[in-house]
């Protein structure tokens, strides 16, 4: 992601406010909102990698569309493809990971190659940081140029990937099997639908956070110089701790694992409101670790409990949850953003998820103790 460092500042070189860049955002979220549980059903019928294989089609295409735009309207477009290309492929990779290492019989090891997973990534887009920032440095558009062609590298990648054995037993096609899934995932089973909304509260969140720093940095008088190097470190500090979430749920727990993450995101949100100097860097510092352990050790507690056969489906939900959490809300701390100050929106962003996070938790640790 060669365009996180500076898109913010892409976006204000080009005339958007920061209630546009939100909106824009709710609209991305929107756009997988619209393809998520039935592309993640389309991963359990037709396989993985085909979906996946789509989705970094249109994502080429996204960028190729925003490397080319100037204005709102062209972002908007740009948003929509990347959208539709997210949503088929989120979902897939995590089951894809979890039916191969099922194959391997070594699902226990999940947490740990989901950790590695989200670490590369996070690694990727530290390196990524950097370059970016060098980039815009010459112009602010060349990370959009550059990231069009890494988009590029996804589809030939796409290729290499290999159905699990556990892909032959695929559901059938429809509409109906589609709301059976759903219905299965969010009323049937219990434990199911407090672990997909437990997690799904602290993925919007984290997303949340990642539109707040930009504003945060142009706040605090940060240099321009000086995002990537920020964004890289931020990135950098998610990809150890995804490394290191299957050793501190060893070590804690799951439930007070949770618990202590759901506290160190709150202050994370309510510190960088209050706090206008880069004295509220650790807080934001603790957040990004934070982060990094929650992804895996919430997509496992998902994917224990998850059949295989509907598996992609029922993480689809999840991030469908996520997307929908994000496009009501963000639009609504963009403008309080630009109406109050920034400082409102961050506090009133954590108290938020405070809320939601505890009854979820709440509600989970009832049903756990049932069983």
């Amino acid at each position: 992601m060669l365009v996180m460092p500076i898109v913010v500042l892409f976006y204000k070189e080009n005339g958007l406010n920061v209630s546009q860049v939100f909106i824009l955002q709710s609209v991305y979220s929107l756009s997988i909102v619209l393809l998520e549980i039935p592309s993640g059903y389309f991963a359990d019928a037709l396989g993985r990698k085909n979906t996946i294989f789509i989705g970094a089609v249109l994502g080429f295409i996204g960028f190729a569309i925003y490397s080319i735009s100037y204005g709102f309207w062209g972002f908007l477009m740009a948003e929509v493809v990347l959208g539709f290309g997210q949503s088929m492929i989120s979902g897939a990779d995590s089951a894809l990971l979890y039916d191969s290492l099922v194959d391997a019989k070594q699902q226990d090891r999940y947490i740990k190659h989901e950790g590695r997973m989200t670490s590369i990534g996070n690694f990727a887009e530290a390196s990524a940081g950097i370059l970016g920032g060098l980039l815009a440095a010459v112009s602010i558009r060349y990370p959009y140029y550059g990231q069009t062609l890494v988009a590029l590298l996804a589809v030939p990648a796409a290729f290499t990937l290999i159905e699990p054995k556990t892909e032959h037993n695929r559901l059938e096609l429809g509409w109906k099997q589609i709301v059976d899934v759903v219905r299965f995932a969010l009323v049937k089973n219990l434990r199911l639908r407090w672990n997909i909304l437990l997690s799904s509260v602290v993925g919007a969140s984290t997303l949340t956070m990642a539109w707040f720093v930009q504003p945060w940095l142009i706040r605090a008088d940060t240099p321009v110089e000086a995002y990537g190097a920020i964004w890289t470190v931020l990135n950098l500090l998610v990809g150890v701790a995804a490394m290191f979430a299957y050793r501190v749920e060893l070590k804690l727990g799951r439930n007070r694992t949770t618990g202590v993450l759901i506290l160190f995101l709150f202050l994370g949100f309510v510190m960088a409101g209050f706090i206008r100097s880069y004295w509220a860097m650790p807080f934001i510092v603790i957040f990004y670790l934070a982060r990094g352990v929650a992804t895996p050790i919430l997509k496992d507690s998902i994917n224990r409990i998850a059949p295989a056969p509907m598996r992609a489906t029922i993480l689809s939900v999840r991030n469908f949850i996520i997307r929908i959490i994000f496009s009501v809300w963000g639009p609504f701390y963009g403008w309080l953003t630009d109406r109050w100050s920034l400082k409102v929106a961050l506090i009133t962003a954590g108290f938020i998820f405070i809320i939601l996070s505890t009854l979820t938790f709440i509600a989970l640790f009832k049903v756990e103790r049932e069983n």
